[in-house]
């Protein structure tokens, strides 16, 4: 691996003879980061970010929006596919995170789906001085190697575009091996503690980058699954079709007002200009 020292919108960086190549964002381009990169190519990967700068999240990533819950686990300690409560079930990736609508009792989740790729975004408070990206990446790396006994080779990426922090770890079926500590359990640990709410025993973590504390305003933290969840919008469909219909009707009676106060104002109109006739011929 390498680092792109002249453009920051890449990805898949590699060392060929020597030389930096990485795939530029949004267009899939490899680009030698030895050199500048064609303003289209920067162009097209600014574009394909979202309007914070930050950068896009793959297709399928999705967020936990459904937070803590009382789950069922296996004597090994990881989920069931499968969580209920009462006669609502879904079905859980191996970081317990709803990946499906509910259903019913009769749901069927025949495997628990593994989570190869976990991105944590956070967006820091503003600083007395700049934020060094090397000490920042450090820091983060050393943090989530020595506090969460992580293999460093899972932690593919920590990217700085100001505000904005993401840590991409990534660790699928065939790259885990016996004993590696699992990248769910890592993000649930790290999120903790970000947020002040650490699960170690008086020993909170402190976030210091150049002598200088580092606060956060909010952290998200977005899953992608060695199979698509498979979301419908079934689950928001009884709510959305009650604002549906509230706005329909409100369409509706303002058209039928619309119309009946033109219709009469026309009335009005015609029978002023039949009177006004009516009169010039009495006056004739």
């Amino acid at each position: 691996a390498c680092i792109c020292q002249k453009n920051k919108r890449v990805t898949n960086c590699r060392l060929v003879d020597g030389v930096c190549w990485c795939d530029s964002v949004g267009s899939g381009v490899s680009v030698n980061c030895d050199t500048l990169t064609s303003k289209c190519l920067l162009m097209k990967a600014e574009m394909t970010g979202s309007k914070s700068g930050r950068r896009e999240k793959p297709k399928d990533a999705f967020e936990d929006t459904d937070g803590l819950y009382d789950p069922e686990c296996e004597n090994t300690g990881v989920f069931k596919a499968k969580q209920c409560n009462g006669t609502t079930c879904w079905c859980v990736n191996t970081a317990g995170v709803r990946r499906t609508d509910k259903h019913d009792a009769d749901l069927k989740c025949n495997q628990l789906v593994r989570t190869m790729w976990i991105i944590i975004e956070m967006k820091h408070a503003e600083r007395n001085t700049p934020l060094n990206a090397e000490s920042l990446k450090k820091f983060f790396k050393e943090t989530i190697t020595n506090r969460y006994m992580l293999d460093g080779r899972y932690i593919t990426n920590v990217l700085y575009e100001k505000p904005f922090i993401t840590i991409d770890l990534k660790q699928n079926s065939s790259d885990k091996s016996f004993g590696d500590v699992d990248i769910a359990d890592v993000a649930y640990y790290f999120e903790k503690d970000v947020k002040g709410d650490s699960i170690f025993h008086n020993n909170r973590l402190n976030v210091s980058i150049d002598n200088e504390m580092l606060h956060f305003e909010k952290t998200v933290v977005y899953y992608v699954d060695e199979i698509a969840p498979e979301f419908s919008m079934k689950s928001l469909t009884p709510g959305l079709i009650a604002v549906i219909v509230i706005i329909i009707i409100a369409i509706v009676a303002g058209i039928v007002v619309l119309v009946l106060t033109r219709r009469r104002k026309g009335k009005y109109v015609k029978a002023e200009v039949i009177n006004f006739s009516l009169w010039s011929m009495c006056r004739e």
